[in-house]
């Protein structure tokens, strides 16, 4: 009975000791961000988009326009047993260009900072989002002419 006892608790530790390595945090990082060495190779005012990604790579992001900014983006994400993963740390470079295409600005931005990367977001608006059908067909009474839907002149 008693090496009963005695493996029974070697089991129940292990077990334990298991089911505690389970909940262990887990770390996940995300994106990519040229290293120092590679920053330090790029010149403001002198290289151009193409010597950037040469240099440091493909960016993560760009923006809309064709001569706009570069964005490489880093994130290191805790996931914790069943919880929701929580952003521990996230790093924003924005390399930005001048007009005659070549380096103007070399930013990095964190969480710590709280600062938000504005990154440009083209929309169209529509003028008929808030009038409803009787409100356009109405709102066009006034702007056609009599003789032309006739046919006279």
């Amino acid at each position: 009975m008693g090496r009963n006892k005695i493996r029974a608790g070697w089991l129940v530790s292990l077990v334990a000791i298991v089911g505690l390595s389970a909940c262990s945090a887990q770390y996940r990082n995300h994106g990519y961000m040229p290293d120092e060495g590679q920053l330090s190779q790029i010149t403001v005012g002198v290289d151009t988009r193409d010597t950037v990604e040469e240099v440091a790579g493909p960016p993560t992001t760009a923006g809309v326009l064709k001569d706009s900014s570069l964005y490489y983006v880093r994130s290191r994400v805790r996931h914790y047993a069943f919880l929701r993963p929580t952003v521990v740390s996230r790093e924003v470079l924005a390399i930005s260009f001048a007009p005659s295409g070549t380096v103007s600005n070399i930013e990095t931005f964190g969480l710590d900072q709280g600062r938000v990367v504005p990154l440009t977001r083209r929309v169209t608006d529509s003028s008929t989002a808030d009038k409803t059908f009787i409100r356009q067909l109405l709102g066009n009474l006034g702007t056609f002419d009599a003789a032309s839907v006739l046919g006279a002149e």
